[in-house]
């Protein structure tokens, strides 16, 4: 089990260039949790980052909804599709609260996801259909981008180190006398 990060080290990443190009794409995050049957599951959602957290809406009656009030331990995941790749990775605990109306948090998520024209109808169409919804604040315990040009996933390094290291040491025999 990977132990949480600090606060300090979490908001290094977070204000990462690539992590706040990221953040402040229309690329939806992908949010794993683990679903009432106790199965992993992952699905695209609109986000807000506030600089401490993410925040997601959704209906109150979802399956993500009552999933996570049991278990509030989720993953995310924002991956470009460019190369190479940029991805951030976060873990932590999501708080769910139930409002009033649509909040201000799920507007902002949506609209930078549609264009201007198609926001007008979209935006009433939500007012008329949501009376409440569960807005579920993400707190960050572990943070980490790959952007495959100063970082990259642990393996690979370790198997790169390993291959530099063998070849150091066949190219030290070929030249020992």
């Amino acid at each position: 089990m990977t132990a949480a990060m600090s606060t300090e080290n979490i908001t290094e990443v977070m204000n990462r260039p690539y992590a706040r190009e990221l953040l402040a794409s229309r690329i939806p995050a992908r949010l794993a949790y683990t679903g009432l049957d106790r199965t992993p599951r992952v699905v695209p959602v609109g986000y807000d980052w506030d600089g401490a957290r993410i925040t997601v809406a959704s209906a109150v009656s979802s399956a993500k909804t009552k999933a996570l009030q049991e278990t509030p331990n989720v993953a995310l995941t924002i991956d470009s599709e460019d190369f190479p790749p940029k991805v951030l990775l976060l873990r932590g605990t999501a708080q769910v609260d139930v409002v009033a109306g649509v909040p201000d948090v799920f507007l902002r998520a949506s609209k930078r996801r549609m264009s201007d024209d198609q926001w007008p109808d979209w935006e009433a169409g939500v007012h008329a259909l949501y009376d409440q919804m569960a807005v579920i604040t993400i707190t960050p315990t572990w943070a980490k981008l790959l952007d495959f040009e100063t970082t990259i996933p642990k393996a690979e390094h370790d198997m790169m180190h390993a291959r530099s290291h063998d070849a150091s040491v066949a190219d030290g025999a070929l030249h020992q006398d």
